[in-house]
Parts: structure tokens; sequence; C-alpha cells
């Protein structure tokens, strides 16, 4: 129970740390927003959790093939907002594209014979 609270702390700090850095500097704030932070706990936690090699060999590749559909979200949240959404529902479309885009990443990437 110790480790899942030590886990949870440590998480969020790091969405703290994000969120109050980019109060004072949006540039510092997107810097530490896009190290690939939760990939690098990710990681760590599984292998302390499994000892596995393999398992977390899995989880980079995965990842690596994920990160391309995530990056629709950095597209279409600032177009909406810059188009006067209200930012909830812009957060929320964009979220929803990025779904999409998820989805139809894993059906290409089946079509050539990569399985995630």
């Amino acid at each position: 129970m110790g480790y899942i609270i030590v886990k949870t702390l440590i998480s969020a700090i790091i969405i703290v740390a994000v969120s109050e850095i980019s109060k004072r500097s949006s540039l510092f704030g997107a810097i530490l927003a896009s190290l690939p932070l939760v990939s690098y706990l990710g990681m760590i936690w599984l292998y302390i959790d499994t000892n596995s090699k393999t398992q977390v060999s899995q989880l980079s590749k995965n990842v690596f093939w994920m990160v391309l559909p995530s990056l629709s979200l950095f597209i279409v949240l600032p177009k909406l907002l810059n188009a006067d959404m209200n930012f909830y529902l812009a957060l929320f479309l964009s979220t929803v594209v990025m779904v999409v885009i998820y989805f139809t990443m894993i059906l290409i990437l089946q079509k050539f014979g990569i399985h995630i």
C-alpha cells in the first residue's frame, strides 16, 4: 500500500509542478510537460513490479506508436481555442479527435502487421 502512495505522490508532484511552472513561464512548463516523465515512471514501476525487461520493451514500443496520435491534441486544441470555443468543449472535442486517431492508428498498424 505504501508503494502505491509513493507512486501517486510522485505523479501528483509532477502534475502540480507543470501547472505551477506554466503560470510563470509557458515555455518552461511546456518543456517539463513534454518530457516523457509518465513513460519513464511507468517503465520504472513496471520493471520494479514485474522484473520483466520484455514487458518494459513492449510498453516502450507501444508508447512510440501512440505518441504520434497523441500529438493531434496539441494541434486541434489551440485551433479550437483560437476560434474562441469554450475551453472545456475544446478540450473535450480535441480529446475525441485524439481517441479517434488512436483507433485509426491501431487499425493502420495492424494492416502493416504491427500488433500492439
